[in-house]
Parts: C-alpha cells; structure tokens; sequence
C-alpha cells in the first residue's frame, strides 16, 4: 500500500479515517499505527500526539462503527425499530465486513457505542421488556445478524449469476440419487425468483415472532 501524500492538517479524525481504510482493504489485524503512518504519508511517531497506541485506535474504531448505525427510537412499534436497526447493522457491516469480530470484544467502549447499546435497550424496555427478556433479545437480534453477515461474506459468489455459476457447477458433479435432498435446495437457489439476501429479512422475522410472543407473555402475568 503506497503512502498517501498528505494535503490536509493531521488530527485524530484523519488518523481514525485512515485506520478505516486500513481496516477495510486489509482487514483489522492490518491495522497499526507503522500501516496508519504510511497511509497517511507521516512518521509513525506523529501519530502519538493523536492516538496513544494500536488498542486505543481499535477502540477508537469500534465506536466510529457504531456512531454509523440508526438508533432504534422507543415508543413506537418495536418490532419495526428492532427490524430497522438490524437491517442497518448489516449494512454497515456490509461496509466494514473487519469489524464483526471486534465489535463485543473491545473493552473500552465509547460514547457511541453506550449511547446505541443505550437506545435498543430502551427501546426493548419501553416495550414491556423486563430487563432479561430485553438482554436475550438483544443478544438473540445480534447473533442472527452478525452470523448472518460473516455466512454471506463468505460466500462464494455476489450475484445471482456467479450464484447459478457455482450452484449449476455443483449440480454437474452431485449425484441427485445421493444427495436427493441437497440437490433440491441447489435446484431451489436456482429459481429465477430467488435472492439469498432475501433469507435475512424471513430469518429476522422468525426471530422477532417469538420475542414478541415471549412479550405477550410477560405482559399478561
């Protein structure tokens, strides 16, 4: 990665952005403060002044993941907050795919990741949540979506042609009388109707079907 050639003042923000970017061509392990330098065209040593080490700029990085994500408003129909929110979890870390592994790992949390831990619990509350049921739907809602993010970052194709590429390629070597099960679900992904990201939004409402039936039953105790 070549240094960047430097045309604006150095401040925190612009060593934070160049760690995102760092991050997002080279993953988070990439990031220290010697590839932040050189992204930024400086001396490793100019970033102290900034930044005290590599784990404050993991921090520091954390929260900036969260600030991107909508907050969930209480009050309202819930299930639409959780449901937003979740779909704007995906996206931004669709965006930042490093992120998923350091985002409940860090344990200096900033203001913007409290305040959003803050809001969906609050939003949960205000529900009629007690507080347990509103720790499980918080960790249940994120299990799905990180999960769901890391298996379609992983997978081996983005469009629905490189999908019929790998799907058809597989169904050539798969004897149907072997695998008569697997050969169906390929035949399925291979519907001209089909979308795999369509799964997320049928496995969140899935799991927001029986958190809200665990709500009716704590309401009417």
């Amino acid at each position: 990665m070549a240094p960047r050639t430097r045309t604006t003042p150095l401040s925190r923000d612009a060593v934070l952005r160049a760690a995102v970017e760092v991050a997002d061509e080279r993953g988070s392990a990439a990031v220290s403060m010697r590839a932040v330098a050189q992204r930024l065209g400086v001396e490793a040593m100019s970033l102290y002044h900034y930044v005290r080490s590599k784990d404050e700029i993991l921090d520091a990085l954390v929260d900036r993941i969260f600030a991107e994500i909508e907050l969930p408003t209480p009050g309202g129909d819930w299930r639409a907050a959780m449901r937003h929110r979740a779909a704007s979890v995906r996206a931004v870390l669709g965006r930042h795919t490093w992120a998923v592994a350091l985002m409940d790992s860090r344990a200096n949390a900033g203001s913007a990741t409290l305040r959003h831990h803050d809001a969906v619990i609050g939003c949960l509350r205000t529900a009629g949540f007690d507080i347990a049921g509103a720790a499980t739907a918080f960790s249940l809602i994120d299990s799905y979506v990180y999960g769901f993010v890391i298996q379609e970052a992983s997978l081996p194709f983005t469009t629905a042609s490189e999908l019929e590429t790998v799907a058809a390629g597989m169904l050539e070597h798969l004897p149907a009388d072997a695998y008569p099960h697997l050969t169906e679900m390929f035949e399925h992904a291979l519907r001209p109707d089909y979308n795999y990201a369509d799964e997320f939004v049928v496995g969140l409402d899935l799991i927001l079907d029986g958190l809200e039936q665990r709500l009716a039953q704590l309401l009417a105790r």
